[in-house]
C-alpha cells in the first residue's frame, strides 16, 4: 500500500519560535486524512490547505483576524502548545483510509483525526477512531448516515445530505413562484459510493413534500468512469427541466464536456458538494463552467457583510496562489472548531477532548461560515448551519441564494 505522510506544524511553516530560554509545550498532533493522489487530488490538496491555513493562524501567524485563537500563539489552554498536522493520503479508498487512520493513531500518536473529503472514507476511518476511542471531526463529508451510527467520537460541522437536499427543493419552489418558470421534471445523477447514494436517497425521501416536482430518471454511474455517453443519452431521452448532481471532480468535468458535445441543455444544472464549484472545475472548463448552480456553504463575496471572510481569503490566496472556495473553507472551520475544543479541554486526553467537543457553542462571529454558529446535537451533527447556492458567472463564483440576501442576481434558465 502506497503511503504519503506530511508533517505540518510550527517548524514546517517557518513560524517564529519561542524566546530564548523558554521551553515549548509538547505539540498537539492531529491526523488529517485526504485524497492527495488520484482523480480528486487537486481538490484534496486545496482542502488540506484550508487546514494548513487554520493551523498557521492558531500557531501564531501575525494577522488581524477576528476569530478565536487567532490573536494568541498556540493553544493558551495547553501552555501555548502548537498544533502539528500529520497528513495521510487515502487515495479515495475506504480500505486505505481505515488503514491510515489506524496508523496515525497507533504509530503517529495523534490526538484526533480530521477528514476525509469522501464520505465513504470518512465512514471506514471513523469506525477505526471509534473503536480506538479517538475523536474525529469532519468538515466536508456529507452522507447523512455518518451521524446516524450512534458513535461517541464522531463530530461533523458541515450539514448532511438531507439538510442540503431540502435546500434544493426550497430553491426550485421559489424560482417557480418568482419567475413562473415551468420546472417540473427532475433528473438525479450520482456516483455510486456512500456520498452519491446518500444524496439520491435524500432526493427520493423529500420529493413527496414537493408535489410540483417529479423524478423522471435516476442515473447511477461508477465513480472513476472515463465515459458517460450512455448516461447523457439517457438524460436526453428523459427530458428533465433540472439535473441534480452528486459528482466528484473528474466526473463533473466529464459530464459537463459530454453535455456540451451532445447539446444537452436543461434549464438548470444543480450540484451538491464541491466539484461543480471547485477551482479544478473552473480551470478545466473555462467559460463552460458558467451558470452551473452549487448548493454550497461559503463564498468569498459574502465578505461584504462578514469582513473576516475577506481577511482569510486573502491569506489563502497569498499562501497557495488560488482562491479559497467552499470545501477548503469548511475544512478550515472544522480545524478551528477542533482547536477550540482542545484549548477548552486543556488536554489531549480523548475523553476530555470528546467532552469539550460535545460542549462546543461557537457563535456566528466565531467562524468564517455564513452559519449561525457551531453546536453539536447528541449525534455529533452541527445544528446551526445554513445553506447558500453559488453560481459561476464570468468565471467567478457568486452567491445567488437566499434571494433576499444574495449579493449577485441569479441567472435562470441557464443560457443556451
Amino acid at each position: 500500500m502506497k503511503r504519503r505522510s506530511f508533517l505540518i506544524g510550527a517548524t514546517a511553516l517557518g513560524l517564529a519560535g519561542l524566546p530564548r530560554g523558554a521551553r515549548a509545550a509538547n505539540p498537539v498532533r492531529i491526523g488529517a486524512l485526504y485524497p492527495l493522489s488520484g482523480q480528486v487530488a487537486k481538490s484534496g490538496e486545496d482542502t488540506l490547505n484550508g487546514i494548513r491555513l487554520a493551523v498557521e493562524i492558531i500557531n501564531g501567524t501575525p494577522a488581524d483576524i477576528d476569530l478565536p485563537l487567532a490573536k494568541t500563539e498556540g493553544l493558551p489552554g495547553l501552555g501555548g502548545a502548537k498544533i502539528e498536522i500529520v497528513a495521510a493520503d487515502h487515495q479515495g479508498s475506504p480500505e486505505i483510509g481505515a488503514a491510515e487512520a489506524q496508523r496515525l493513531i497507533e504509530q503517529q500518536k495523534v490526538a484526533a483525526l480530521i477528514g476525509a473529503f469522501h464520505s465513504s472514507v470518512a465512514a471506514t476511518s471513523s469506525q477505526v477512531s471509534e473503536r480506538l476511542g479517538i475523536p474525529y471531526i469532519s468538515g466536508e463529508s456529507e452522507a447523512t448516515s455518518l451521524t446516524e451510527r450512534g458513535f461517541k467520537y464522531f463530530f461533523r460541522t458541515t450539514p448532511n445530505s438531507d439538510t442540503q437536499t431540502l435546500d434544493f427543493f426550497t430553491f426550485l419552489k421559489q424560482i417557480r413562484e418568482k419567475t413562473n418558470a415551468k420546472i417540473e421534471r427532475i433528473a438525479v445523477v450520482h456516483e455510486n459510493t456512500l456520498w452519491g447514494e446518500s444524496f439520491r436517497d435524500a432526493v427520493k425521501k423529500f420529493i413527496g413534500q414537493f408535489p410540483e416536482f417529479t423524478i423522471v430518471t435516476d442515473i447511477t454511474y461508477q465513480q472513476g468512469t472515463a465515459d458517460v455517453t450512455s448516461e447523457v443519452q439517457r438524460l436526453i431521452a428523459a427530458r428533465p427541466d433540472v439535473v441534480m448532481h452528486a459528482s466528484y471532480d473528474a466526473e463533473a468535468i466529464l459530464f459537463a464536456r459530454t453535455y456540451k458535445q451532445y447539446g444537452f441543455k436543461p434549464q438548470g444544472i444543480m450540484a451538491i458538494g464541491a466539484a461543480f464549484g471547485s477551482n479544478a472545475f473552473r480551470s478545466a472548463l473555462g467559460p463552460d463552467a458558467d451558470y452551473v448552480l452549487v448548493r454550497d456553504h461559503w463564498s468569498a463575496d459574502l465578505a461584504a457583510t462578514k469582513p473576516v471572510i475577506g481577511v482569510v481569503s486573502k491569506l489563502y490566496r497569498e499562501r497557495y496562489g488560488k482562491d479559497l472556495d467552499g470545501t477548503p473553507a469548511r475544512a478550515f472551520t472544522a480545524m478551528m472548531t477542533l482547536a477550540d475544543a482542545i484549548n477548552r479541554a486543556g488536554s489531549t486526553e480523548p475523553e476530555k477532548l470528546r467532552t469539550a467537543l460535545v460542549q462546543t457553542n461557537l457563535g456566528e462571529a466565531d467562524t468564517i461560515m455564513p452559519w449561525e454558529g457551531i453546536r453539536f446535537d447528541s449525534k455529533g451533527q452541527n445544528v446551526l448551519t445554513r445553506g447558500i447556492f453559488i453560481q459561476t458567472q464570468g468565471g467567478a463564483p457568486k452567491t445567488v441564494w437566499p434571494l433576499d440576501l444574495a449579493p449577485a442576481k441569479l441567472v435562470w434558465p441557464r443560457p443556451r
